[in-house]
């Protein structure tokens, strides 16, 4: 049978029957299950908090794509019903709603007994939800694990392997396999770090149970938590620290910890994952995968007795849970977090504060079996020369320009281009640089301009280096040859200016950054 007359939207399977059941609510009570509130002004609707009504809730549905799911004893069926369980639903838009019903929505948001879900092993082995979960990676691309099996190659026979992956899940005989350890440079430094890359199988796994279990977790984390978040990005935590040190959060614990990803205790991980989940097979799949173990060139398979590895589906998500006890530990102590996956910053308006806060988190760090960097965390006074790195940029002073890491990257960049030896036209070496440069820019246009300018000047003068060459004459790309080739002939040329297209950006955005 043709792969599209199998799938209804999005490539997923029809006629699929599933079932679900959810706990029973508790009562209306005190406290409840905190709900991370999102301030409208971030961009992201606030969620709302309360319980469940009381029940069993179970869903049959034939067409995931079209069939509107019944009311949750009859709660739903009232107009008042109707446009609450809307406005939810639209609030958490961007779940898989073959995942995630309404209904099941509403509980999320009311609160589930004990706060736990349960009966979710279900939604991971539904073949639909697998070829969803094959989509994404599919999407994503990336490299072969272990045993050498590309996306293109999986897709090729995708029907055939997401049937074998369901009836694997369904008798309990999937096993991952281990992840294929490689490493890559550091930008501007000689060290390197790992990744763990998971077999495509594997992947397409770790993106359906990422799917079914992360709104229960993301419901947990807190506002200033930006990394790997859906509808949050690094921009979004920029204009936050940007915000806080215009309003005088000037003092910056800046903390590093050391290969935070390798180093995470599985089992006070799992403790995390299983205040929210309870499902039992669910909960083992997610250790399979902590302790697929790696492997390494020649070196053969290693256990992996700790850290959940860079490179995996459902890395960044266990991260973040981790680290989710420290953020509400900082926001109660009423210091400013923002945190972006394991790169954090913490500012305060006193060094004393400082001290104070940066104390708090080497405690936190030495009970959760975290090592904060020695060399690499300090307090920082942004008013004075020195600053502070976060995200790529450096801020000081007020300003704010690209690290000196994020400077040597874009500069050996431009080198790799405009080698003067390169046996390509000027017009194919200005779009080869066209397609770098706009890239960077699209992040770093929130520099301070002169940075920027310097940047084109470079380009510029290399460029000139290779006309000279290139009529058989020597230099180093300035004085006579800056008359001969002036910056307009290259802007006729179309090279792309950093500098002139910062100028557009800032402003048509005046006023929001």
């Amino acid at each position: 049978m043709a792969r599209n007359e199998l799938c209804g939207e999005a490539g997923r399977p029809v006629g699929i029957r599933r079932e679900f059941m959810l706990a029973r609510a508790e009562e209306p009570g005190p406290a409840g299950v905190r709900a991370s509130v999102v301030a409208k002004k971030r961009g992201t609707t606030a969620w709302s908090q309360g319980t469940q009504e009381s029940g069993t809730v179970k869903d049959r549905s034939n067409d995931r794509a079209t069939t509107e799911p019944a009311a949750v004893n009859g709660g739903l069926a009232t107009a008042t019903g109707s446009k609450q369980a809307g406005d939810i639903c639209a609030r958490w838009a961007w779940v898989d709603r073959g995942v995630w019903t309404e209904r099941m929505l509403v509980a999320l948001e009311r609160g589930v007994k004990g706060g736990k879900w349960y009966a979710l092993m279900d939604k991971v082995e539904d073949e639909g939800n697998l070829w969803t979960g094959y989509l994404r990676v599919s999407a994503n691309g990336g490299s072969a694990g272990v045993d050498g099996q590309t996306t293109q190659q999986f897709g090729r026979h995708a029907q055939a392997e997401i049937r074998r992956l369901k009836e694997e899940l369904r008798a309990g005989t999937y096993r991952p396999q281990p992840v294929r350890r490689c490493w890559i440079p550091k930008p501007g430094s000689t060290e390197q770090r790992p990744l763990g890359i998971p077999g495509v199988r594997d992947r397409v796994v770790q993106a359906t149970l990422k799917g079914v279990i992360e709104p229960i977790l993301e419901r947990e984390f807190a506002e200033h938590s930006y990394g790997f978040r859906p509808g949050r990005g690094a921009f979004a935590a920029l204009d936050r620290v940007e915000q806080l040190l215009n309003e005088g959060y000037t003092w910056v614990v800046d903390v590093d910890f050391k290969s935070y990803f390798d180093t995470i205790p599985h089992e006070r991980l799992m403790a995390r994952v299983e205040t929210r989940i309870s499902d039992g097979r669910v909960l083992e799949l997610i250790r399979a995968f902590l302790k697929a173990g790696v492997m390494e060139g020649m070196k053969g398979w290693e256990p992996t007795e700790q850290g959940t590895p860079q490179g995996g589906v459902i890395s960044p998500l266990l991260a973040n849970l981790y680290l989710n006890p420290l953020d509400h530990l900082i926001a109660k102590a009423g210091w400013q977090m923002t945190r972006y996956a394991d790169d954090f910053v913490i500012q305060c308006r006193s060094q004393a504060e400082a001290e104070a806060a940066m104390a708090a988190v080497g405690a936190w760090a030495k009970d959760n079996g975290l090592t904060v960097h020695p060399q690499k965390s300090r307090i920082v006074d942004a008013t004075q020369a020195g600053g502070f790195d976060f995200l790529g940029y450096h801020f000081e002073r007020g300003l704010k320009w690209p690290r000196e890491k994020s400077l040597a990257k874009v500069k050996a960049a431009i080198c790799q281009r405009t080698r003067r030896l390169v046996g390509t036209s000027l017009d194919s070496i200005i779009t080869g640089l066209n397609r770098m440069l706009k890239g960077w820019h699209a992040y770093f246009y929130r520099s301070v301009a002169n940075v920027l300018k310097r940047i084109d000047q470079m380009v510029r003068r290399r460029l000139r280096r290779i006309l000279l060459r290139h009529h058989k004459k020597r230099g180093n790309g300035m004085g006579l040859s800056h008359r001969r080739w002036p910056n307009a002939y290259f802007e006729i040329r179309g090279l792309f200016s950093l500098e002139t297209a910062c100028r557009i950006p800032h402003q048509s955005r005046k006023g929001t950054h």
